[in-house]
C-alpha cells in the first residue's frame, strides 16, 4: 500500500478531505468532515455481522465505504457491493477501494435502495448489511448540510424500503443485518417479520452499564423459523474516555 504522503495518496484526496485509519490490514477511508462521516454505529455492525467463505454481500446506503472495507478485514465474504445514493459519497467510497487495493473485492454502485431489487435480480446476495438514516420526519434535530440530512433523516429511503427491497434480495436463508437506534424496534422488527426475514439476533449497546441503551444490532434470516436470541449486552466505556474491552476488539487496538 502506498503511504500517506505518498503521489497516489494525495492523488485520491480532494479539498477538505482526510485519511483515516481503520486498524485492520493497513486500511484506511477516505472521508469529508463538512459532510457525513462514519460513526461507532458502522464499526459495530461490521462486527456483529458474519459473512462466511464464497459469500456474496450487499450494503445498503454505504456512505464513504467503511462497511463493507471493514468486513472485507473481517470476515471470508467472497465479494462486497455498496450501493450508496449520494454520488459523492460513492465517489469517496471509490477512492478508498482503490486506496486500499480493493477492486476486486469490493464494488461500489451509485444507485437508489429503492429500485435495488430491479438493479441487482431478485436472490441475488447471501448477506445484506444496513446502517440507514435512524429519524423520521421530526425526530431529531434537522441538519442543515443536505448530505448529513439524508444519512440521518428518512429523506431518499424509509426502513419500509429497506426491509421490502432486502427481503427480495436476500437468497433464501440469506442473513441481513442492521444497526438502528432502540426507540424504532417494535417497528423494526414487526417490518422484517412481515417481509419474511425473522429476527434471530439482537444485541442491545448501551453507551454507560447504568445508561439507557442508545443501538441495537439485530440479525435476520430470510425464511427462518420463529426464535430470537438475545445477546448479552455491549457497554461501550467502562469510565468517560475509556472504552471497555470489548469495543477495544472490535475496532482492533
Amino acid at each position: 500500500m502506498e503511504n500517506p504522503g505518498s503521489t497516489t495518496t494525495n492523488s485520491l484526496l480532494r479539498a477538505h478531505e482526510r485519511l483515516d485509519e481503520l486498524q485492520r490490514n493497513g486500511y484506511a477511508v477516505i472521508q469529508d468532515p463538512e459532510r457525513f462521516c462514519f460513526g461507532m454505529d458502522a464499526v459495530l455492525l461490521s462486527g456483529f455481522a458474519r459473512a462466511r467463505r464464497g459469500e456474496r454481500v450487499l450494503d445498503l446506503g454505504t456512505g464513504t465505504g467503511i462497511i463493507p472495507i471493514l468486513m472485507e478485514a473481517k470476515t471470508e465474504g467472497e465479494h462486497f457491493t455498496a450501493l450508496e445514493i449520494q454520488e459523492e459519497s460513492a465517489d469517496m467510497a471509490r477512492r478508498s477501494v482503490r486506496y486500499n487495493h480493493l477492486e476486486e473485492k469490493i464494488e461500489v454502485v451509485t444507485g437508489d435502495i429503492k429500485d435495488a431489487s430491479k438493479r441487482f435480480g431478485a436472490s441475488s446476495f447471501d448477506v445484506i448489511t444496513t446502517n440507514p438514516p435512524y429519524m423520521i420526519d421530526a425526530h431529531g434535530a434537522s441538519s442543515p448540510d443536505q448530505a448529513k440530512a439524508i444519512a440521518r433523516h428518512e429523506i431518499l429511503c424509509t426502513l419500509e424500503d429497506v426491509l421490502r427491497e432486502s427481503a427480495k434480495l436476500l437468497v433464501p436463508g440469506g442473513r441481513f443485518y442492521m444497526v438502528h437506534r432502540p426507540f424504532r424496534l417494535a417497528e423494526i422488527l414487526c417490518g422484517m417479520v412481515s417481509h419474511g426475514i425473522e429476527p434471530k439476533r439482537m444485541k442491545l449497546v448501551y453507551p454507560y452499564v447504568d445508561r439507557e441503551p442508545n443501538m441495537v444490532l439485530i440479525e435476520g434470516l430470510r425464511g427462518g423459523r420463529s426464535r430470537l436470541t438475545v445477546e448479552k449486552p455491549l457497554i461501550v466505556y467502562r469510565e468517560p474516555g475509556v472504552y471497555t474491552q470489548e469495543i477495544y476488539e472490535i475496532y482492533g487496538y
